[in-house]
């Protein structure tokens, strides 16, 4: 994803001057280490559930003043330093836009996308 062109995108939607005051992106990217026990990690295998991902997606844009939300999961063998998840939210106030991030990434990571990882 190339995160300037979603935001110009989104940008460009009715609705988004009326309605959002901050813009916050995660970029997951592979990490080289394992966050169980810190071994070294040479590829990861990605296998994101895209119908369950939209679902809490949706979910969550339907939060306290969201105006949007981007998600792309990639999939496939990936190694360090490749792009993973990008989530975009766009809404009204920090106090509303940043909670949600925070959630839908969490919820995302547990709930939907599935990695192995290898040395």
């Amino acid at each position: 994803m190339d995160i300037s062109k979603a935001i110009a995108e989104l940008k460009k939607e009715n609705g988004f001057t009326e309605n959002v005051g901050m813009v916050l992106v995660h970029n997951g990217v592979v990490r080289a280490w394992s966050r169980k026990d810190g071994s070294s990690v040479g590829r990861i295998e990605v296998v994101p559930d895209h119908d369950r991902i939209e679902s809490i997606r949706r979910r969550y844009e339907k939060s306290q003043g969201v105006f949007k939300i981007v998600v792309q999961a990639n999939s496939g063998m990936l190694k360090p330093g490749d792009d993973l998840l990008f989530i975009i939210v766009a809404g009204d106030i920090r106090e509303n836009v940043k909670p949600v991030l925070s959630d839908i990434l969490d919820e995302l990571k547990k709930e939907a996308i599935t990695k192995k990882e290898m040395p």
